[in-house]
């Protein structure tokens, strides 16, 4: 089996980190060629340095590190130091990054390695707001058909909104790009918050990372310790849902996940509903489908999945 060629578009966040580690972990599934980080969760800066620290932790030192867009494409940034602290990875003492991080522009990159690539052999996987995603598109139309697929984590239907009541936090921030990248006809698949909150973490959950006796099994119980606070206060909830990670377990076990190919659009005007994944679930419209539109997972082999490849690090 050759391994599918991607890139990590990501805001890091305790669970992008995890995401991270998970692909670095599964060499034999994914080949990671670089990871494009933008501002979400915190600002760049902060999304860059969480990027090269995971990287660090994960022993792979190799992997090329890109600044992207420090702001959506026509809004001012909303982040979400709330839930994941005032640097993102929030929880156990991290040391700074010591492996350089790229001089050329996240979004040059994705176009430069599409280009690059045979065409269809390269995944997109954004772990947070699309802005880089939509700046390459929109700088390189061509790049648009070399894309083989885009999986990523956002939006929501019967859960709607966890920043708005009606919005999923990575749609929210940039709502224009999401347009972009869901009008594009690239092949999609989302992990919606309604998949991503059956992947709760839990106090046996957590201490198995911690019994991994690795030092990335002890950082992702540190990292769950630290948010998942946040998400039991919120809903009432036994743990935190570990968002960013469906989208690198979709890629290696696609059968832990069901959902249904249907067409999803994405509010750009309302006051009201800013960012909402309009997804017409029951097809009750004549709008061609553009996404899979995931809505069930397999939890318990979800989190086997993440303990066996966090364990090879």
């Amino acid at each position: 089996m050759t391994a599918r060629k991607i890139i990590i578009d990501t805001d890091p966040g305790q669970d992008d980190a995890v995401a991270m580690l998970l692909a670095f972990g599964s060499p034999e599934e994914v080949d990671v060629l670089g990871v494009t980080a933008v501002a979400g969760n915190v600002p760049l800066p902060l999304t860059e340095k969480n990027a090269r620290i995971v990287c660090e932790l994960a022993g792979r030192t190799d992997t090329k590190v890109f600044a992207g867009c420090d702001a959506p494409m026509s809004r001012k940034l909303v982040t979400a130091e709330h839930v994941h602290g005032k640097t993102g990875l929030d929880g156990p003492v991290m040391p700074d990054p010591t492996m350089p991080l790229q001089d050329q522009h996240a979004v040059d990159f994705i176009i430069d390695t599409l280009r690059a690539e045979p065409a269809g052999s390269v995944t997109l996987c954004p772990l947070g707001p699309l802005t880089n995603i939509a700046q390459a598109f929109e700088r390189a139309p061509d790049v648009i058909e070399r894309v083989q697929e885009i999986v990523l984590m956002g939006g929501a239907y019967f859960e709607v909104g966890n920043i708005t009541p009606a919005a999923e936090f990575n749609i929210y921030v940039d709502p224009e790009a999401a347009k972009i990248v869901f009008g594009s006809g690239v092949p999609i698949v989302v992990m919606p918050l309604d998949v991503t909150h059956k992947a709760l973490t839990n106090r046996n959950r957590v201490e198995a990372f911690r019994a991994l006796g690795n030092e990335a099994g002890r950082m992702v119980a540190e990292w769950t310790d630290f948010f998942e606070r946040f998400d039991k206060e919120k809903y009432g909830s036994a743990g935190a849902p570990l968002h960013d990670p469906c989208v690198i377990a979709y890629l290696i076990k696609p059968e832990l996940f069901s959902g249904r190919h249907v067409n999803v659009e994405i509010e750009t005007a309302s006051e009201l509903t800013l960012g909402m994944t309009v997804a017409d679930w029951w097809r009750v419209t004549d709008r061609k489908p553009n996404a899979m539109f995931m809505s069930d997972i397999d939890a318990e082999g979800f989190f086997a999945l993440l303990n066996e490849r966090i364990a090879r690090l």
